[in-house]
């Protein structure tokens, strides 16, 4: 990280830790560490996300395309969050064939990601135009509007927009709709209200795997912020609200302990039995999506299901 990123990164630890509750933000997940864990995740059986999204993506690759070409003949692919671009590259590949004029942009918080992703695309579809970038999307967003007038395909996958509540996802959406023009658009997935035994395996899985994202973040702090959590002092817990739709994700402390943070000069207590809230993971219906688009200033253009009706990917365009 720069300089800055690791003083907000700092910040934000500190605000978290002082706060009671206290919380961690789950952007910071996804250092190199946290990244290649979460591609294990993706992998796993039980996380029904990433099948339900690659179904979506080639059975409706078509009606995807025929929706940005009802827009512009030439456009930039922006994908935010980028990970390794698994579901994307279904995408890419369809585009290649089409010989669509087109260029891809990966965007990620992880410069390991976005490097090793840029070196696979152009190996597996020379002459497609990457541009990674490495940051917040928002200001890297604002710049590529700047710079010129060619037509965006925002894409946010993997239902990433359930990490946010509600008025954090339309101040979220708000703000690329404020970055978006009138021609531009936006495919983002959502996950469906569904059996909650089906949620709660994929949240909290009999591999670990959840479990060590989760924990990651804290030994990031270790190794970033000169800090002495014992990760083996805190346990992996998840909830689902099968009403609200939303699942959580805590770090419980195992006993009556102190953390010391060096780069913030400070130590934090915790009680046996206290919880540090991670992240939520928002299912949601089509009522609940609908609402989101209407509030953000977007309309739905289509929306595209999977056959079980788990996931949904739907495009949006700014509403006028």
């Amino acid at each position: 990280m720069s300089e800055y990123e690791t003083n907000q990164f700092a910040k934000d630890v500190l605000a978290g830790l002082s706060s009671e509750p206290k919380y961690l933000l789950s952007k910071y997940f996804y250092d190199d560490r946290g990244s290649k864990i979460f591609q294990e995740i993706m992998q796993m059986p039980e996380y029904y996300l990433t099948d339900c999204e690659l179904e979506i993506i080639k059975t409706h690759k078509q009606d995807i395309l025929e929706a940005i070409f009802t827009h512009a003949r030439a456009f930039d692919l922006i994908e935010l969050g980028a990970g390794d671009g698994m579901k994307t590259k279904i995408l890419l590949e369809y585009l290649y064939d089409k010989k669509a004029d087109f260029q891809y942009v990966p965007i990620d918080i992880s410069g390991t990601t976005v490097k090793n992703l840029e070196h696979e695309i152009k190996a597996l579809f020379p002459g497609i135009g990457v541009v990674g970038q490495i940051g917040d999307y928002f200001h890297l967003l604002e710049e590529m509007s700047r710079q010129n007038g060619v037509p965006k395909m925002l894409m946010f996958l993997g239902s990433n927009i359930g990490n946010m509540d509600q008025e954090q996802s339309i101040e979220f959406l708000g703000k690329l709709r404020s970055v978006m023009n009138l021609n531009d658009l936006l495919l983002i997935g959502f996950d469906l209200k569904k059996d909650p035994e089906i949620i709660m395996k994929a949240y909290d899985d009999p591999h670990g795997l959840t479990a060590a994202f989760n924990l990651n973040l804290l030994q990031r702090i270790n190794r970033e912020l000169n800090a002495d959590f014992d990760t083996d002092n805190f346990r992996h817990v998840e909830t689902y609200d099968a009403d609200s739709g939303t699942a959580k994700s805590y770090l419980i402390s195992q006993q009556e302990q102190s953390v010391y943070v060096g780069s913030l000069n400070q130590t934090f207590g915790f009680r046996k039995g206290e919880v540090i809230y991670m992240e939520m993971s928002q299912k949601y219906d089509m009522e609940m999506i609908r609402g989101l688009a209407e509030n953000s200033g977007f309309e739905i253009v289509r929306n595209f299901n999977d056959k079980r009706q788990f996931f949904t990917n739907s495009i949006w365009k700014p509403k006028t």
